[in-house]
């Protein structure tokens, strides 16, 4: 059809554009810490033999994952907030799409892994290294990655179908599904349909697993005997545990926003969207690097021998 040679504009935050100027000192600060934090996360985790670990190597997945996130969409939207470049064509915005909830998903996918390593760890300690081998950490990665191409690849080819006759406008900073299928001017109960079976097969799996991982490391941690054990055992979840609340929180709240507040002003959404894809890239290594001696040393040492 020949909506598809027409490109589409991406008009930032609807309601907010005479602030985007302002709104992208924040934006911008975000993505270089997210850059910088993520960047370094994973060159200690390459550098130091020491934590080449099943829970470092999760953890290095979980900042490759958000580097990818990070470069999918920070770079457009600043370009938009500083010279109003919204202009982009139907490709680049479905392969922008596919990345983004892909790597979303994927990001689900790792959460639950670490999950998996927290409650072996202490739950069956002695096992510890006989369970979380090296391929099967890679494989777990491998599953996780599988999962999200083959749930995401079909979005693409679904809304490349869809005529788009009125509007070309995307009333969001990015590509985001649902953003580009209320342009369609046909059916898109099949899309809305698809988007909603994703969405519930993604988060609410993943978070019942975690929740039921949660449940016996829970149990573990109450039968031991004495307060210092129990302490320590959870100060190694605590994490993990702020991850999951990072990622999750906005994800939750977002759909919650979409499906009953239709009195909400659409910036909010728009938000809200922005806060589940800038929050974990950010959050992750600066939570890790706090309550991971191991990283947090290891930093330290890094930063010091360079600036001496």
């Amino acid at each position: 059809s020949s909506s598809s040679q027409h490109p589409f504009f991406l008009a930032g935050i609807p309601g907010l554009e005479h602030v985007h100027t302002w709104i992208s000192i924040p934006f911008c600060s975000v993505f270089t810490i997210s850059l910088l934090g993520n960047g370094s996360l994973l060159y200690v985790i390459k550098t130091d033999v020491s934590l080449h670990k099943p829970m470092f190597f999760f953890l290095s997945m979980l900042a490759s994952i958000d580097l990818v996130l990070s470069l999918t969409t920070m770079p457009k939207t600043l370009s938009i907030f500083w010279f109003s470049a919204g202009e982009i064509s139907l490709t680049f915005c479905l392969v922008q799409m596919f990345f983004l909830h892909s790597f979303s998903i994927m990001e689900s996918a790792v959460l639950l892994a670490m999950a998996f390593d927290r409650y072996v760890a202490i739950c069956h300690p002695l096992r510890y290294n006989a369970i979380l081998t090296n391929s099967l950490v890679a494989k777990a990665g491998l599953v996780g990655l599988a999962r999200a191409v083959v749930l995401m690849l079909p979005l693409p080819f679904l809304l490349r179908r869809l005529p788009f006759c009125s509007s070309h406008i995307i009333a969001h900073c990015f590509c985001e599904h649902m953003a580009v299928v209320r342009l369609a001017c046909a059916n898109t109960q099949f899309n809305n349909i698809y988007g909603i079976i994703v969405a519930f097969l993604v988060v609410v799996l993943d978070l019942s697993f975690i929740g039921l991982s949660y449940a016996k490391i829970l149990r573990t941690v109450l039968s031991l005997a004495s307060k210092e054990e129990q302490l320590k055992a959870f100060g190694t979840c605590v994490s993990h545990l702020c991850a999951i609340l990072v990622f999750y929180t906005p994800v939750v709240l977002s759909s919650i926003i979409h499906r009953f507040g239709h009195r909400v002003a659409p910036y909010i959404h728009i938000l809200l969207a922005n806060a589940y894809l800038l929050f974990p890239p950010m959050m992750n290594p600066i939570i890790y690097g706090v309550k991971t001696k191991q990283i947090r040393e290891r930093a330290l040492h890094l930063f010091y021998r360079k600036s001496f």
